[in-house]
C-alpha cells in the first residue's frame, strides 16, 4: 500500500507540475497570458487597455528575478529592511509593502485576489480555534478550502478544461458553443493558494495554533521571494519565522548571494541558451533526423530544470538575505532511479505539501 500511495502522489504532482510548467515557462519567457483570448484579439485588447486599462499583462510592467528592475528593487529592500526597519513589526509591515509592490508591478488587480485569499484563510484559522465542536471546525476548514480552490480553478483551469472539452467533442464531429472567460491569469496563484490552504489544514489538524498577528500572516502569504515561482512553504515552517525577531547574519547573507548567483547562472547561461537550441529543433522537427531530435529533447530537459530550479535558487537566496529560510526545492532529480523518486526530488515543496 505504501508504494501505491507514493505512486498516487507522484501522479498528482506530475499532473500539477505539467499544468503549471506551461504557465511558468510563458511567464519566465515574457509572454502575456490572457485566458480565452487569441493573439489577434490580444492585439485588439492592447488598444482597449490604453483607453480603458484592459485585462492583460503589460510586458513592460513586471519584475522578474533576472530583470533590471529586480536588480534595483532587491538592494533597496535589503538596505531598508535591515537599517531602517529594525523592529519585528516594522520589518513585517515592510515585507508586506515590498511584496505587494513586487506583485502589483505585474498588475495591480492581482493584489485584490491575494488579499482576499489571505484574509479568508486568516479568519478561518481563528474561527476554527474558537469552535469547540469538531464538526463545526470541519465545516469551516472545508468552506475555506472550497472557496480557495474555486477561485484557483476559475482563474487558472476553467478555460483550460472548457477548451479541451470542446476539442474532445469536435474530434467526434460534435460542435459545442462552450463558455470561456476573458479573465486575467494571476501570476503565482497556485503557490500562494496552496500556502494559504496549508495554514487552515495545519490548524484543523492541531499541528499549530492560529496567529492573531495579521501583519505577520500577510507577510507569510505574500513573501515576494517565493510568491511567483515557489517553493511552496507549509505554514508550520514559514509562518513562525515572521513571529520571532530576526537579526542580520553575515554568513547567511553571503550564502544567500552565492545561491542567487548560482540561480542566475542556471537560468541565464544554461536555460536561456538551451532554449535557443530547443526552439530551433522543435520548429524544424520535420526536416531533422532522429539524432537531432533526441538532442533537442535532451536540451529541453536541461532547459526546464535550470529554468525552474534556477528561479527557486534565487528565491531561496533572496530569502536568506532577509533572514528567512525556505526549503530546498530540487535535489538532482535526473539521477533518480524511478518515477516516484523523481517526483520526490523534483519540486520537493509540492510533494511535501501533500504529505
Amino acid at each position: 500500500m505504501g508504494g501505491l500511495n507514493d505512486d498516487w502522489k507522484a501522479c498528482v504532482c506530475s499532473w500539477l507540475s505539467a499544468v503549471s510548467m506551461k504557465t511558468f515557462k510563458a511567464l519566465m519567457n515574457g509572454q502575456a497570458l490572457v485566458l480565452g483570448k487569441s493573439k489577434e484579439k490580444m492585439r485588439d485588447f492592447y488598444n482597449i487597455r490604453i483607453k480603458f486599462k484592459g485585462f492583460y499583462v503589460d510586458l513592460q510592467k513586471k519584475v522578474l528575478f533576472n530583470s533590471f528592475e529586480f536588480l534595483i528593487f532587491l538592494p533597496i529592500v535589503f538596505l531598508l529592511y535591515w537599517f531602517a526597519f529594525k523592529r519585528l513589526k516594522a520589518q513585517n509591515i515592510f515585507v508586506v509593502i515590498a511584496s505587494y509592490i513586487f506583485y502589483g508591478w505585474w498588475d495591480w488587480r492581482f493584489l485584490i485576489l491575494i488579499a482576499f485569499t489571505t484574509l479568508c484563510s486568516y479568519v478561518s484559522g481563528i474561527l476554527i480555534e474558537r469552535q469547540e465542536r469538531r464538526l463545526i471546525q470541519r465545516w469551516i476548514c472545508a468552506a475555506n478550502i472550497t472557496l480557495n480552490l474555486l477561485v484557483l480553478c476559475i482563474f487558472k483551469y476553467f478555460n483550460f478544461f472548457s477548451e479541451n472539452f470542446v476539442s474532445l467533442f469536435e474530434t467526434f464531429g460534435i460542435k459545442l458553443d462552450w463558455v470561456t472567460l476573458d479573465i486575467l491569469l494571476p501570476v503565482g496563484i497556485s503557490f500562494y493558494t496552496f500556502q494559504a490552504l496549508s495554514y487552515t489544514i495545519d490548524i484543523y489538524q492541531h499541528k499549530m495554533k492560529p496567529t492573531y498577528d495579521m501583519v505577520a500572516f500577510f507577510a507569510f502569504i505574500s513573501f515576494f521571494p517565493q510568491l511567483v515561482a515557489g517553493p511552496i512553504e507549509r505554514a508550520t515552517n514559514l509562518l513562525p519565522q515572521f513571529l520571532k525577531v530576526r537579526t542580520f547574519d553575515y554568513g547567511q547573507a553571503v550564502d544567500g548571494m552565492q545561491q542567487i548567483l548560482y540561480g542566475l547562472f542556471k537560468k541565464m547561461v544554461i536555460a536561456d541558451n538551451c532554449s535557443r537550441l530547443v526552439d530551433i529543433v522543435f520548429s524544424n522537427y520535420q526536416q531533422l533526423g532522429s539524432i537531432q531530435l533526441f538532442l533537442g529533447a535532451v536540451f529541453f530537459t536541461f532547459q526546464i530544470y535550470c529554468d525552474f530550479s534556477g528561479y527557486s535558487d534565487i528565491a531561496i537566496g533572496t530569502a536568506k538575505l532577509l533572514g528567512i529560510k525556505l526549503m530546498k526545492n530540487f535535489d538532482y532529480p535526473y539521477i533518480s532511479r524511478n518515477i516516484a523518486e523523481f517526483w520526490r526530488r523534483w519540486h520537493i515543496s509540492l510533494t511535501t505539501w501533500f504529505r
